[in-house]
This record gives structure tokens, C-alpha cells and sequence, in this order.
């Protein structure tokens, strides 16, 4: 089944751990000034840790029988960004063929989706596009991923309703599922002040092929669980269209974080038991891991998920 009926029928979804930390903190690896994670396609050791990592988080969806998504690592893959150091388009294509060849022997039920991110800061929104511009800019890498056959497109920790709006009508303008991951403050609301539920009410509005679903990425559970539970925010097409989490486990503020000099953990039952709790306040079927999880928290999670602790 396609990922769209796949995520209408089945309870839950496992989704990746972080990648980033892991590939700085465990491989020593150093990522392109421009493209960021994407250029480690070309490089041996760095692809063998890419498939390490996503090795381990199949492993997990194995053991507990649950289908996996996992994204390349193209978040800085965008046309500027490309251009302006040594590569070229074919980037976005070869991570989508290192990924899917990961895929294909799995032994599971896994889809390969291409990752996205904003033009500007993801934590403070300086520098994001606005709408039109912002749909037109991102046109480029969202074709691309078309063409080279991804599963799903997934726009990762979008901080403005601007950016994040022309994101999707790029995204819509493909024809694939795709979804759209908010950053979001435990006030309820993304970066640039707009509440939850005004961002997919205008979204769900303004697109022709509306997002798959809502999520947000590289926040802690506690975090995402009082954002949601806002009153603003307490209505029925949030607790239907906001669908996933990819989070991190620190509780700290984005603004706390960012002048941290060390990687902020938490305890890996404890951090799945706050991420499972999310399913109190949302349909929530998409669960995983960004900044300081491992195999052990995505673990926990999948225990979770399939009511075994």
C-alpha cells in the first residue's frame, strides 16, 4: 500500500532517530558547508555510516512489526545552496537512490521520503520566504524528488506560516503525499507567533493537494503536549490532521539550546512515555526521533506503540 493508506489504516508508524548528532558524535564526521549531510552520498565511509544508522532503526521496526519511513539528509539540499558550492541537481537523486537501496533490502514495509527544510533560520524564522516567493523556490528541489520517485515529500522544522505555505503548494504542485512539520513553542504556536490551528486551517485552505498530515520535529514531547493542549489549538481538525512527531530530548527552549555547548538527553523510558502520551491529545501515528535519541529511544517507542510496556 502507498504511504497515504498506509497512514489511513494502520494504528502506527515508526519513523528514524536522529542522524546529524550521531554522524557528528559517534563517526566524527564533518558535514559540507553548503549542502550540509547531502554531500555525504559521495563519500564511502560516510554512506556506510548513513546505512548503519538507518540499519538500526529498521532493526527496531522489525522486531515490533511496524511500518518505517525514513527522509534523506537533503534538508540544505535547495537550489542556492547547491549551486553555490560543487554540486549539482543530480544530488537530490542520488540520496534518494542511497536511501532507497537501504529500502529495498529492509525486509520491511518502508517508504523513503525527501526531505525539505526552509530557506531561513528554523528556530528563529530570520531570513524564511514569504508565500509566492517561497512556493516558487522551492519548486526546484520538489521536482526533483518527483522524479526520482520518492514516497513522500517532508518538509522538516518550518518556523513561519509564510514559508511553510508555499512550501506545501510546491509540494502540492508534484502530485505526492507530502507532509509539513512545523517548529513549534510550547505556547501553542510556530516561530513567527501564528497558533497551530490557524497554520493548517490556511494550509488545508490554500493547497489543491492538502498535506498528508501535520507534525513537528526537534522538539521534546512536553513541549509538543502543551503547545496542543493551548485552547486555541483544542479543536477537531487538529486533533485529525496533526499526525506526528520527530522529537528530541531535551525540554529546553529553542533559544536555551541554541547557546548550550553540550547535546541535552533524556532517559529513554521516560522520553517514550512522554512521546506516547501525545496519543491523549491528537491522532498521532507517526513517532520518532531528532536531536539526542538512539536505538534505545526509538525502542521504547516502538514498545509503546505496540502496547508491550
Amino acid at each position: 500500500m502507498d504511504i497515504r493508506e498506509c497512514l489511513k489504516k494502520e494504528p502506527a508508524i515508526l519513523m528514524e532517530g536522529a542522524l546529524g548528532e550521531r554522524l557528528k558524535r559517534e563517526y566524527g564526521l564533518i558535514f559540507d558547508e553548503n549542502v550540509d549531510m547531502a554531500a555525504m552520498v559521495y563519500q564511502s565511509a560516510a554512506r556506510t555510516a548513513l546505512k548503519e544508522l538507518w540499519e538500526s532503526y529498521i532493526g527496531v521496526a522489525k522486531r515490533y512489526d511496524l511500518p518505517f519511513m525514513a527522509t534523506t539528509p537533503t534538508r540544505r539540499t535547495n537550489k542556492s545552496r547547491v549551486y553555490r558550492g560543487k554540486y549539482d541537481e543530480a544530488i537530490i537523486k542520488d540520496n534518494v537512490d542511497n536511501l532507497r537501496s537501504v529500502a529495498e533490502k529492509s525486509g520491511i514495509r518502508m517508504y523513503v521520503g525527501g526531505l525539505m527544510g526552509c530557506v531561513g533560520d528554523a528556530y528563529t524564522g530570520k531570513d524564511c520566504l514569504p508565500e509566492s516567493k517561497a512556493r516558487e523556490f522551492h519548486k526546484w528541489e520538489a521536482e526533483l524528488f518527483r522524479k526520482a520517485k520518492v514516497d513522500f515529500l517532508y518538509a522538516a522544522i518550518i518556523p513561519t506560516l509564510e514559508e511553510a505555505a508555499g512550501i506545501a503548494k510546491a509540494a502540492s504542485d508534484t502530485g505526492l503525499p507530502y507532509i509539513i512539520s512545523f517548529t513549534i513553542q510550547r505556547d501553542g504556536r510556530l516561530i513567527d507567533g501564528t497558533p497551530i490551528s490557524e497554520a493548517i486551517e490556511y494550509i488545508d485552505g490554500h493547497t489543491e493537494n492538502m498535506p498528508m498530515c501535520y507534525m513537528t520535529n526537534c522538539v521534546h514531547p512536553k513541549i509538543a503536549y502543551e503547545a496542543l493542549t493551548k485552547d486555541m489549538n483544542r479543536c477537531d481538525f487538529v486533533r485529525k490532521r496533526f499526525k506526528g512527531i520527530q522529537g528530541n530530548t531535551s525540554a529546553l527552549s529553542y533559544a536555551e539550546l541554541e547557546d548550550s555547548i553540550d547535546l541535552k538527553t533524556s532517559e529513554p523510558v521516560q522520553f517514550a512515555e512522554d512521546m506516547a502520551k501525545l496519543r491523549n491529545v491528537c491522532e498521532m501515528k507517526i513517532f520518532g526521533g531528532c536531536c539526542g535519541t538512539d536505538n534505545r529511544h526509538i525502542e521504547e517507542i516502538a514498545k509503546r506503540l505496540k502496547g508491550e510496556a
